[in-house]
């Protein structure tokens, strides 16, 4: 394989790729099944709406090596946005080739450049301390804070 990977926005004909991604994601990170034609539908609901947020794919030897989304949260504290990264997934053939460390480059430096973007967080299921210590090793510190949620489907 070769070393260079190259990083992009997503664009709509990624879209099965992606969600595709998403349900190995979950299956693999917390033995969750999605239905497939569910997160299809959530994927292109992206591309249709801006405002939802976006993808970011990862290119190695010319396939999609990994990818993630990056959704919006509104900050009255900092008057700003928060930048949520989720659905984060590397192809098990690239990991541990720096393919999440040039996501997050490309993803903080994107941020960095807009004076409305306050920050950078994403959330990770407990048990996973691989992920952990891959987004400690980018540079991302743990807080302290606890996610609730009350989920309606």
């Amino acid at each position: 394989m070769g070393d260079e990977i190259s990083v992009r926005l997503a664009e709509r004909h990624d879209a099965n790729v992606l969600a595709k991604a998403n349900v190995a994601m979950a299956w693999e990170t917390e033995r969750r099944r999605l239905d497939p034609d569910t997160i299809a539908r959530g994927v292109r609901a992206v591309f249709d709406d801006a405002q939802r947020g976006f993808y970011v794919v990862a290119m190695k030897d010319g396939q999609i090596a990994g990818s993630l989304m990056v959704t919006f949260e509104w900050s009255d504290w900092r008057s700003g946005l928060i930048w949520w990264i989720q659905s984060v997934y590397v192809q098990p053939t690239f990991r541990r080739h720096g393919v999440f460390r040039r996501l997050y480059q490309f993803v903080e430096a994107s941020a960095a450049r807009r004076p409305d973007v306050c920050g950078l967080r994403l959330y990770v299921e407990q048990s996973n301390h691989i992920a952990r210590q891959v987004y400690a090793d980018a540079g991302m510190q743990e807080t302290s804070y606890r996610i609730y949620e009350t989920m309606f489907c």
